[in-house]
């Protein structure tokens, strides 16, 4: 891991060795891309109704992969955290991950709300602008921890026990797996955002290194692996109504 020290010579303006957060930001940058390229092809592979979905997952990705660049450069040139980076960022991929719950419950057949994507995107704008302005000392940190906090809780209630949880208890088992999958992400995966707003921002106990790395593993996952749930639904689903139509 690299310490947090200005850039020592020219060398130093590129990746080095040494410096694993750095080397962080460009392995998930790359692998961003990655899926980008993996999802929008797949998009071709499944039945119509799917490939809005796909086609949203990959622009999750791609967003991601290419304010990744960005972040990897501050990094290396500044070496400090790229907070307006990772806002902007987020403010882009998040709703677009909230519109995945309400593109699965369509393409499953399911009649949602436009009411739920709308209170999904309230709680994902309360979420990040609180962050945010606690992180740039627009608001006093604390209770922007906590308006954080509500936005975070006010999405987990939509996608458990609100329309969008209700709706996905009564669909196919393929979309019920995803749907289960995209929302453990949701809580258990988010939660390394608000663990690190506390530990690293409002109890200074984290340094800066170790919080970008566990960022960066964290959108990995958050990221990829929830439009991986979007896909493997997709997929699995297009299979049964191949085989359906082929028996009847």
């Amino acid at each position: 891991m690299s310490s947090t020290k200005p850039l020592a010579n020219n060398a130093d303006a590129f990746l080095h060795p040494h410096d694993g957060v750095a080397i962080s930001f460009w392995i998930i940058s790359i692998a961003m891309i990655a899926a980008t390229a993996f999802f929008f092809a797949e998009a071709g592979t499944v039945e119509s109704h799917w490939k809005t979905s796909l086609h949203v997952g990959a622009l999750v990705t791609l967003v991601a992969g290419v304010h990744y660049m960005y972040m990897r450069e501050y990094w290396v040139q500044i070496q400090k955290s790229p907070v307006v980076y990772r806002y902007v960022d987020w403010s882009i991929t998040v709703p677009l991950q909230m519109i995945e719950f309400n593109l699965i419950l369509h393409a499953a057949g399911k009649n949602p709300s436009s009411a739920m994507f709308w209170r999904l995107l309230l709680g994902t704008c309360v979420m990040l602008a609180f962050g945010y302005c606690g992180e740039i000392t627009i608001f006093t940190a604390w209770p922007a921890f906590a308006g954080g906090l509500s936005g975070w809780g006010f999405i987990l209630y939509e996608i458990f026990a609100g329309e969008a949880g209700g709706s996905a208890s009564t669909s196919s088992p393929a979309v019920t797996s995803a749907f289960n999958n995209m929302r453990m992400i949701v809580t258990v995966g988010w939660s390394i955002y608000p663990l690190g707003y506390l530990f690293g921002y409002l109890l200074g106990t984290v340094d800066e290194v170790f919080l970008n790395v566990i960022y960066n593993i964290a959108d990995l996952v958050n990221k990829i692996a929830f439009v991986c749930a979007c896909w493997s639904c997709a997929k699995s689903d297009s299979h049964k109504e191949a085989a359906g139509a082929l028996l009847a």
